[in-house]
């Protein structure tokens, strides 16, 4: 089988320098943004110390990112629909165009197939996938358990079922028949996302947090990074706030007047579970006469988009984000197909989440880390 989509020589040269030169950039930004190690650092100084190093030691590596190291040689054409929450979420749209180049590469059919931001909208779309009797199926962007009928109608037919952000862990979900769920460590996340925080307002951050409790993952996110903000004694956390994610940009204005009525400048940082949130703040803060790079702060714990990285990029309305290898993980989850598929267990590989600031914003739409892991999955593929 001719497998395609190799990087070239060059190409792969040009990554590696890039690699070198953005993190010590990327470095060099966050030790004189947040006073090296520790020297400003207010009440709780070892939490905010422990953050910098945390936030210091995933910009300095673009170690994690490059696939398994071995696998299943790939079968041959096979037809796989990728069913999304939300085609227009930044993030689903990243991992669909990742799982759209793995598929070309493997010689693969993929047909994309939009839930339209909605549960119903989700089973429709799912039932039109059934009916093209595919070889796979990949959820994208929502809890495995809300298609279970689906789900077990995949299984009798003998489909194979991964997901992306479709089970609070990364790896399989047996109950809702979900061969592997694709996704960084949401804990890791969010705990990086306040990480950030902490160090960047030198343990004195009063936070709001938001948060969809549609997802389960959403909700994980809110207390893992509630947790950490709380273990800063300079830190405090306001608010937490629940939003839904599919009606956040038209909710957030009003929501963000209120707080800034509230709570005026002691709200010093926004986290949010997904960037989506901060479409409707930046245009709240707009309209209040908030300068785009004065507090409140905006940092998403996921998923990383292009309306994120160009907010960061120009220190309009949000200061960080923490990204995930959207293309990356559309390539996994090609792999974990061929798999299921080939009878084998799912892969071990777990990818880093990664904190995208000012000095190492990309300047395309999605984190495509400058790694070989296109080329060792296609090394993997042809056997």
């Amino acid at each position: 089988m001719a497998l395609r989509g190799r990087p070239s020589p060059q190409v792969a040269g040009r990554r590696r320098a890039s690699v070198v030169a953005v993190g010590l950039t990327a470095l060099g930004v966050l030790l004189a943004g947040c006073g090296g190690g520790g020297s400003h650092a207010g009440p709780g100084s070892a939490a905010v110390r422990a953050a910098e190093y945390a936030v210091h030691r995933n910009l300095g590596s673009y170690a994690g990112y490059r696939g398994p190291a071995s696998g299943p040689r790939a079968l041959h054409d096979q037809l796989v629909v990728f069913v999304a929450a939300d085609i227009t979420n930044g993030g689903i749209a990243g991992v669909a165009r990742g799982v759209e180049q793995a598929a070309h590469a493997i010689g693969w059919r993929v047909r994309v197939l939009d839930g339209r931001a909605s549960v119903a909208g989700r089973r429709v779309a799912m039932r039109e996938a059934l009916a093209l009797h595919p070889d796979g199926i990949i959820l994208g962007g929502y809890d495995a358990g809300e298609q279970r009928p689906a789900l077990l109608r995949a299984r009798a037919e003998h489909i194979a079922v991964v997901g992306w952000h479709s089970y609070i862990r990364p790896g399989p979900d047996p109950k809702d028949g979900l061969f592997a769920n694709i996704s960084t460590d949401p804990r890791a996340v969010a705990t990086l996302a306040a990480d950030y925080v902490i160090a960047h307002s030198h343990g004195q951050a009063k936070v709001a947090i938001f948060y969809d409790p549609e997802f389960q993952i959403s909700v994980e996110k809110a207390d893992v990074m509630q947790a950490a903000v709380r273990r800063c004694r300079g830190c405090r956390v306001l608010t937490m706030d629940r939003v839904p994610i599919s009606r956040a940009q038209a909710l957030m204005p009003a929501i963000i007047a209120r707080m800034v009525r509230r709570y005026g400048k002691r709200l010093t940082d926004l986290l949010a579970i997904n960037g989506n949130y901060f479409v409707g703040s930046a245009a709240g803060l707009f309209a209040l006469g908030i300068a785009g790079n004065a507090p409140p702060h905006a940092v998403a714990a996921g998923d990383g988009d292009a309306s994120e990285f160009a907010r960061i990029r120009s220190g309009n309305y949000q200061a960080a984000s923490v990204a995930e290898p959207l293309y990356l993980q559309g390539w996994q989850l090609i792999d974990d197909l061929n798999r299921a598929l080939r009878s084998r267990p799912p892969a071990t590989y777990l990818p880093p989440p990664r904190l995208i600031i000012r000095a190492n914003a990309p300047a395309g739409g999605v984190f495509d880390p400058p790694t070989d892991y296109r080329r060792r999955y296609l090394r993997i593929w042809e056997g």
